[in-house]
């Protein structure tokens, strides 16, 4: 939001020049009580957000966007404030819950990412089945995933290494099968790419490759594949059904390993366009992949009585920003006992809280 937009929001109660001096780190001025609250309310945070510690922002070096020359910086800043968010989330979830190490192993070396694929494959105990939950896969081993708030299509996922933390950010907008893919792409960065920020095209492209073979591996696809003669737009809406992916992603999976020739892709590519399978997925027969950690955090918290209403206090944060980064990846969140509109409110109680160890299981 810039400065205008902001002005804009508060009914231009809030002129540009006092915005600019409040964001000014080396200006004495101070927020009147009253902009305090237009300034909350066009924000969406509680009061007690612009009164608590600073908050270490994640930079927008630090993360692996696509296309960024494209993005526009109001999507970037926006996705990037929801990861620093997240960053805060997790932290306080931490603080709780002993979560699974992070065990991403660097594979910058491998000639190809396919070979990386491979190799991260037989390093986790992969084998050549499929992945039925890239979630929570990458979940145990320590991966931190959230969902993306941010309300455009221009934002499709990124990934960060935040110290020694690995996180990825989905956009649930997307269907089953791209958010899966995305998952295993931002795997790619973090893994092939590791503390360094992607900004190539060449990079998006091994990302790519890395996702598609992992995702289907050769010998699984060799393995169940029928003749090239039988393979049809039918055959390839069932069989994506198997790996996960889109119908897209099969197809020049397929024409990668040469299983179909030219013409046969060419005339797919077109056909399955032409059905609406070039940005979604019509049928709709993959569900979409879920947390486990958060589920049973989120389980175990429920139990004890902590509603989002308490943790979102504890952040100085609302319930609904909360929300955002967990959307499309937990089914039954904390209930809330309370609004999102937070005027000046006592600081909460601090308390001795027991850290729960949760283990998070592949499927």
């Amino acid at each position: 939001m810039s400065k205008a937009d902001l002005h804009k929001a508060t009914n231009t109660k809030i002129s540009l020049r006092t915005l600019t001096n409040y964001e000014d780190k080396f200006s004495e001025t101070r927020p009147r009580y009253e902009h305090l609250q237009l300034l909350s309310v066009a924000l969406k945070l509680p009061v007690e957000f612009f009164f608590g510690p600073d908050i270490e922002e994640i930079m927008p070096d630090a993360a692996s966007f696509r296309s960024l020359s494209k993005l526009p910086a109001s999507q970037r800043d926006a996705a990037l404030a929801a990861g620093t968010f997240a960053k805060e989330l997790c932290n306080w979830i931490e603080q709780r819950f002993s979560l699974p190490e992070p065990s991403v192993p660097p594979l910058r070396g491998f000639a190809t990412p396919e070979a990386a694929a491979d190799a991260l494959r037989t390093e986790w105990g992969l084998g050549e089945r499929p992945i039925k939950n890239t979630v929570h896969l990458l979940e145990v081993h320590g991966v931190r995933v959230f969902s993306l708030p941010v309300d455009s299509r221009a934002v499709d996922a990124f990934s960060l290494w935040h110290g020694d933390r690995p996180f990825v950010f989905l956009n649930p907008k997307k269907s089953a099968e791209h958010g899966r893919f995305d998952a295993a792409h931002e795997l790619g960065h973090l893994t092939m790419h590791t503390h360094t920020v992607p900004r190539s095209r060449e990079a998006e492209l091994e990302a790519d490759r890395f996702a598609s073979a992992f995702l289907m591996p050769q010998g699984d696809v060799f393995g169940h594949v029928p003749p090239s003669s039988m393979i049809t737009r039918r055959a390839i809406i069932q069989l994506k059904r198997r790996w996960g992916v889109s119908a897209m992603a099969l197809v020049n999976r397929l024409y990668k390993l040469k299983i179909i020739k030219d013409w046969q892709y060419r005339t797919l590519v077109i056909g399955l366009s032409s059905d609406g399978y070039r940005s979604s997925e019509p049928e709709g027969l993959v569900e979409r992949d879920t947390s486990q950690i958060f589920a049973k955090v989120f389980s175990t918290l429920r139990a004890e009585g902590t509603t989002r209403s308490a943790i979102a206090r504890d952040l100085a944060f609302t319930t609904a920003e909360i929300d955002s980064l967990l959307v499309g990846l937990v089914m039954a969140l904390v209930p809330n006992m309370e609004s999102n509109v937070i005027p000046m409110s006592p600081p909460p109680v601090s308390r001795p809280t027991p850290k729960f160890k949760l283990k998070a299981v592949p499927k």
